[in-house]
């Protein structure tokens, strides 16, 4: 009886290891197709160019730039102040980087000031 129970109990260790395996695998498969439906998406509605303007994706809002050359991904840049800059580093035009180029966001843009901070924002 004991050999019954022992080869029982391996049996449904056996069998939530496999039930587990295929879940995870489910899981991967999932989220890889929910990550090629997100890229396709986005290069359906990814914009590079508004209104003859370079768009550019800095700290994930979308800007355009119509400053001399391009943006390039790295490159740090002057944004306007907004209404969440003001709460978050108050007054004033903040610093931010370009993380993508081109945007997905389809609403007015506002315009990056220039390339690079003339001198960072002093606190306190």
């Amino acid at each position: 009886m004991e050999a019954y129970e022992q080869g029982l109990q391996a049996g449904r260790a056996q069998e939530r290891e496999w039930r587990q395996r295929a879940e995870t695998a489910q899981v991967e498969h999932l989220e890889h197709q929910i990550r090629t439906l997100r890229e396709e998406l986005d290069a359906k509605n990814r914009r590079f160019e508004v209104d003859g303007h370079q768009a550019v994706t800095v700290d994930g809002y979308g800007y355009r730039w119509n400053g001399p050359g391009t943006l390039e991904v790295g490159d740090r840049v002057l944004l306007p102040e907004n209404y969440v800059s003001a709460l978050r580093h108050g007054p004033g035009p903040f610093p931010g980087t370009v993380t993508e180029l081109g945007t997905t966001y389809t609403g007015t843009l506002s315009t990056i000031i220039s390339r690079t901070p003339a001198t960072p924002r002093q606190t306190g």
